[in-house]
């Protein structure tokens, strides 16, 4: 559980060389960031009300994986395999309607509290792996531009919460493996994703206050 865990689909990157494809990854990540920072500014303080779309988390990906793979902003058109996982994604065709209900979920349970919300969909994005790549990435931080919204902030303090968990992501990978095996007895059951994401998220804010105090 302590090693990364990577999706398997067919190969058809853009970039082969390792480099030049960790830069790139790096500079769209930045640039996703952004994306998420305007979702999050329409819909906090009196802004429009938000509603969780597959626009929106498709935008993000594509975002994510602009020049690094053909199917940036597009669902997988084939299997997918999470390398050191027990969990095997649904087949391709059911990801669209997946994407839907979950979108949905979020949606009409809207008055859950924002951890919560934020922990589901880091868990079911994960569960669903809409994408042949990008899939972490996109679940950490569509789930961040939920909390902030439900939050009402542009929350302050570095590293961010989508920063925190790719530093550290052994907690990450074991609440997705038990929130997995609960699904399995047809149970959503994410206390433990919402365990870690409040704990960063008290992190995150107490960096905040210490930047503030230098």
């Amino acid at each position: 559980m302590s090693e990364d865990r990577h999706s398997r689909a067919d190969p058809v990157e853009l970039i082969m060389d390792p480099d030049e494809k960790a830069q790139r990854e790096a500079e769209n990540g930045v640039r996703q960031f952004k994306d998420a920072i305007e979702v999050i500014r329409a819909h906090i303080k009196g802004g429009s009300k938000f509603k969780l779309t597959q626009g929106v988390i498709l935008r993000l990906h594509q975002t994510a994986l602009d020049g690094i793979h053909p199917l940036a902003g597009t669902y997988r058109n084939s299997p997918v395999y999470i390398e050191k996982s027990n969990h095997f994604p649904p087949h391709q065709a059911d990801v669209p309607d997946l994407v839907a209900e979950m979108c949905s979920y979020v949606n009409d349970n809207w008055h859950m509290p924002g951890l919560y919300l934020a922990a589901y969909i880091l868990w079911r994005m994960n569960w669903i792996h809409p994408f042949a790549d990008g899939n972490g990435r996109t679940a950490r931080v569509v789930s961040y531009v939920v909390l902030s919204i439900k939050l009402d902030s542009l929350l302050p303090g570095t590293p961010t919460i989508p920063d925190l968990i790719a530093a550290d992501k052994t907690p990450y990978y074991r609440a997705l493996e038990r929130a997995d095996d609960s699904w399995k007895r047809n149970l959503i059951a994410v206390s433990d994703m919402e365990n870690m994401l409040e704990g960063m998220l008290a992190q995150q804010l107490h960096n905040a206050t210490q930047e503030a105090a230098h």
